[in-house]
């Protein structure tokens, strides 16, 4: 029998049955650890998400990978690169891409009555991944790409639309600042709404034919591949591997293919959502610090009471770490108790989020319209295992206080 054990068995029970004069301190103890492992939780929940959130957005508009003519600046007047490469054929055999789809992107001006707007035409074929832009669809249907016929009908955002006061089934026509000047009529078959205002405001979905009849390009040209992978945490991994594919081509003019990762292109972007992981890390330590304290706190309170109880177990010869593991249990055991709440807590307010969307946001501000919730179990683990393990590292430091106690003074203490 484990007499340490059945020694903080009887205790709980006691503190229980409410002849413990500590149950108050104690039990504020824990609602401090409970609510930091709360804090932790909604706290990388909400970061986490809202990374997630941004990254699939900006990822939806741009691909995670693009392959582009070296020649290629950094405006909307690209050089062409040849479809049907090889190494094309190739990367698409690569384990973990998703899709490998030609675009090619014009830039002009949208004039409708008093109003005028830049777009980018962004001209996509039959191969197009719509699961973006159809999760984000609010009115209107998508428009079909055939290999011969030119469809004259896009997909725009509903912040243009609005700007320009059209609808769906709407012409508008948008012009195009070239020698010689040009101008097409398009139809809105679907207007989409991501609440990314910055690509929300720029793109205009169209047939790729179009493009490349505005470009003066032949049926085989396109402006790049857009390279879409199964995740994302794998970016540096897939990009290294389609570099590796490319860069050993050569065009037919002597130019080379160069690759550029979303996280690049949009730099600003990723490097905004980097630093919200310092916040949650910031976070997390002082969270954890005050749980740790909570429970010193607790503990020496656990000890100041059960001084006469020391005293008797060090006198009947129970050593100074059987006497440290006893309290030692007792305090793990609260601590459990207040992590359960914890996670209690914690996820219960995130699943509130996910499936109530209690706090919107301004999708002008943070780009989206509600609080994103990513619940990780992983994350939930290391949050919990973490928060235990400093939690346990901070009572060894009061423990030994049950060293310096003796017995012929503990016996009398009152």
């Amino acid at each position: 029998m484990n007499t340490e054990l059945f020694i903080v068995r009887r205790l709980i029970g006691s503190r229980k049955e409410g002849r413990s004069f500590s149950r108050s301190i104690v039990g504020i103890a824990m609602f401090g650890i409970a609510l930091s492992l709360a804090v932790m939780i909604v706290a990388v929940a909400i970061v986490t998400g809202f990374k997630k959130e941004i990254s699939n957005k900006v990822t939806g508009f741009g691909a995670h990978i693009q392959i582009l003519n070296m020649d290629s600046n950094l405006s909307y007047e690209t050089a062409p690169v040849p479809s049907g490469l090889e190494s094309v054929k190739r990367i698409r055999e690569i384990e973990g891409i998703k899709n490998v789809q030609p675009f090619a992107i014009k830039a002009g001006i949208i004039k409708t009555g008093e109003e005028i707007h830049g777009a980018v035409l962004k001209g996509i074929d039959k191969s197009f991944d719509w699961t973006f832009i159809e999760e984000h669809l609010s009115e209107g249907e998508l428009f079909h790409v055939d290999d011969t016929v030119r469809t004259n009908n896009v997909v725009l955002s509903g912040s243009t639309a609005r700007l320009l006061n059209l609808g769906v089934g709407d012409r508008f026509t948008m012009y195009f600042i070239q020698d010689p000047p040009r101008a097409r009529t398009f139809t809105i078959s679907g207007i989409y709404n991501t609440s990314l205002e910055q690509f929300d405001m720029l793109y205009i979905f169209a047939d790729i034919k179009q493009v490349q009849r505005l470009n003066n390009w032949d049926m085989g040209e396109v402006s790049g591949y857009e390279v879409l992978i199964e995740k994302m945490d794998n970016l540096p991994e897939m990009a290294w591997l389609v570099r590796e594919q490319v860069g050993i081509d050569f065009l037919e003019d002597g130019s080379r293919l160069r690759v550029e990762t979303i996280e690049q292109k949009y730099a600003q972007i990723f490097d905004w959502l980097k630093l919200q992981d310092m916040n949650v890390i910031v976070l997390v330590i002082l969270m954890v610090v005050v749980a740790g304290f909570n429970m010193i706190s607790g503990l020496l309170i656990l000890i100041l009471e059960r001084t006469n109880m020391i005293g008797i177990l060090k006198a009947l010869g129970t050593n100074n770490v059987s006497v440290r593991k006893i309290f030692m249990y007792q305090s793990a055991y609260l601590t459990l108790v207040g992590l359960f709440w914890g996670n209690l807590f914690g996820l219960g307010i995130c699943l509130a989020q996910k499936y109530l969307n209690l706090m919107p946001l301004d999708p002008s501000s943070y780009y989206l319209d509600t609080v994103p919730i990513n619940l990780n179990l992983l994350h939930l683990l290391m949050l919990n295992l973490g928060t235990m393990v400093i939690t346990f590292l901070f009572l060894l430091i009061p423990s030994m206080i049950i060293a310096r106690i003796s017995p012929e003074k503990s016996i009398r203490f009152n």
